[in-house]
Order: C-alpha cells, then sequence, then structure tokens
C-alpha cells in the first residue's frame, strides 16, 4: 500500500486497512517505513498526524520477494 502511494499514507488510513499499530511500528523500526509528523485540518480543527512513506530499503525488500516468490 506504501508503495503505491507516492505521498504516503496516513497512520489512520492504514489502520482503516486492517495494518496494526504494532506492524507500523515495525516498519519503522526495520527502516522499511518512516512516519513523519504533520498537521491537517480535519472540519475546522487543526490535527496532528502520522503519514507513513516506503523508504528506499523497503522498496528493495519488496522487490527482492517479487523476484523470490
Amino acid at each position: 500500500m506504501l508503495a503505491a502511494s507516492p505521498d504516503g499514507c496516513t497512520e489512520a488510513i492504514m489502520l482503516a486497512h486492517g495494518f496494526t499499530v504494532e506492524l507500523l511500528v515495525d516498519l519503522c523500526i526495520a527502516e522499511l517505513a518512516i512516519a513523519t509528523p504533520e498537521r491537517m485540518v480535519a472540519g475546522r480543527r487543526m490535527v496532528e498526524v502520522a503519514r507513513l512513506r516506503i523508504t528506499d530499503a523497503g522498496r528493495q525488500a519488496l522487490s527482492h520477494l517479487r523476484t523470490t516468490g
């Protein structure tokens, strides 16, 4: 999902698609993804969200899976 999203995805979107917080944390610890805080407007309120993006290492890991799987 992150590989197909040039701007990354918010944590909320990832959770809505069934990813767990633990998995997202593990992806970041393994340096396959990076989470950055970001402010956005929701309704009339400014909220802080975490946006996840795939790293180069994450893309390499995916390419290895595609060639070996």
